[in-house]
């Protein structure tokens, strides 16, 4: 086997189980996170994979893990959205946020072109049961690539509620 196919089947992302994350609160007392920025368009990401490897070269120069591979999204607009891959640890040199309060998960499976559908259902459940939503964030679990290679592609929104 060709070095091009053996890299072509590897799988980078970890297997996602959903049920741990689907309709789920969960209570975040100073989560430490460190953040980047992605160019989007219309709200599509341009260099979403550059700026992945820059989140994981930082975390493991450091020595540090990533709890889950739990990595937000933040769609700030149709031109930016933010990454905060979740860490066990400060680093140096990177912007190292820390998320608290009380969040609610649900996860969806299909396309990443359900997105926004998905946004629609997530808003339409939290006022069903009540819930104050003030942020939503996006976790896409595992790359495209590997979503093929599992035959699932989760992602949970992660709504912060206040």
């Amino acid at each position: 086997m060709s070095t091009e196919n053996q890299r072509s089947d590897e799988i980078c992302c970890p297997e996602f189980n959903p049920v741990a994350w689907n309709e789920v609160t969960h209570s975040w007392k100073e989560k430490m996170f460190i953040r980047d920025k992605v160019s989007t368009i219309f709200y599509m990401p341009l260099n979403f994979s550059t700026v992945m490897v820059r989140l994981n070269k930082a975390m493991e120069g450091a020595g540090a893990t990533s709890p889950d591979w739990l990595c937000l999204s933040d769609h700030r607009s149709k031109w930016s959205m933010e990454l905060h891959l979740a860490v066990d640890k400060e680093i140096t040199g990177a912007q190292n946020v820390r998320l608290s309060g009380e969040f609610f998960s649900k996860v969806y499976e299909g396309p990443f072109k359900d997105s926004g559908k998905w946004a629609k259902d997530f808003d339409q459940f939290a006022r069903n049961r009540g819930l104050n939503l003030v942020k939503k964030f996006f976790w896409y679990t595992t790359c495209p690539k590997c979503a093929k290679k599992y035959g699932k592609n989760y992602v949970v929104i992660i709504g912060q509620l206040g």
